[in-house]
């Protein structure tokens, strides 16, 4: 199994070195007896209520590119705490990568109180995803009522004559936009899902879309 090791303390103390250190030595004496492959072992002084963590941002990274499968801590308030832990447990279990921590000696299980959140959030983005797509398909139907033919768009036909034009998930750009990443973050993820996609085709496919929608809306 493929697993990143994270440490954290929350202050630049002195008495929070030892506490570092001992993670890490702790952390890696384990995925040794386990047998795991550690990819990464990122250690950082930063609080748990502060979800943008350069060091947490990178085991992010990791997750969403389905890099690791698994992600070692010593307890589970190392990730994070209140809403910032919900929010990076949500990232986990969405790419279906494990947290364990030493404390349980294995997957860290849930209190009911945080499935029970984790529950509604999933279910929460699940309907705007339902909703996100809804509003693509009303502004495509829009533009075909009013005339415009798909098949018939021979924009840039010239510039990639003797290329054929990728097929891009056009829905799942427009709602990581929506979400506010960049094209560079849209790219990475949509590499993470299988397809081999460049920034610049992110960019000019949901350039694209949004001519034809406001064109006919």
């Amino acid at each position: 199994m493929k697993v990143v090791i994270y440490c954290r303390v929350s202050t630049e103390k002195e008495a929070q070195e030892s506490s570092l250190e001992r993670q890490r030595a702790e952390l890696s004496g384990l995925a040794l007896t386990k047998g795991f492959e550690i990819i990464d072992i990122i250690v950082e002084k930063e609080s748990g209520y502060d979800v943008e963590r350069e060091g947490m941002l990178t085991v992010l990274d990791y997750v969403t590119r389905h890099l690791v499968e698994a992600v070692l801590v010593t307890d589970d308030t190392r990730i994070g705490r209140g809403n910032a832990k919900i929010a990076i447990l949500h990232t986990f279990k969405k790419h279906d990568v494990q947290l364990m921590t030493m404390e349980s000696d294995g997957e860290y299980q849930l209190a009911d109180a945080e499935a029970m959140v984790l529950e509604i959030v999933s279910l929460v983005e699940e309907y705007q995803r339902k909703l996100h797509n809804a509003k693509i398909a009303r502004g495509m139907r829009r533009a075909v009522d009013n005339g415009f033919r798909p098949e018939q768009n021979l924009n840039r036909q010239g510039e990639n004559a003797g290329r054929s034009r990728k097929e891009v998930p056009i829905e799942e750009i427009v709602r990581l936009r929506e979400l506010g990443l960049t094209f560079a973050d849209i790219a990475t993820t949509l590499r993470g899902m299988g397809h081999d996609i460049s920034k610049a085709t992110v960019n000019r496919r949901y350039l694209e879309y949004k001519e034809v929608v406001q064109s006919y809306e």
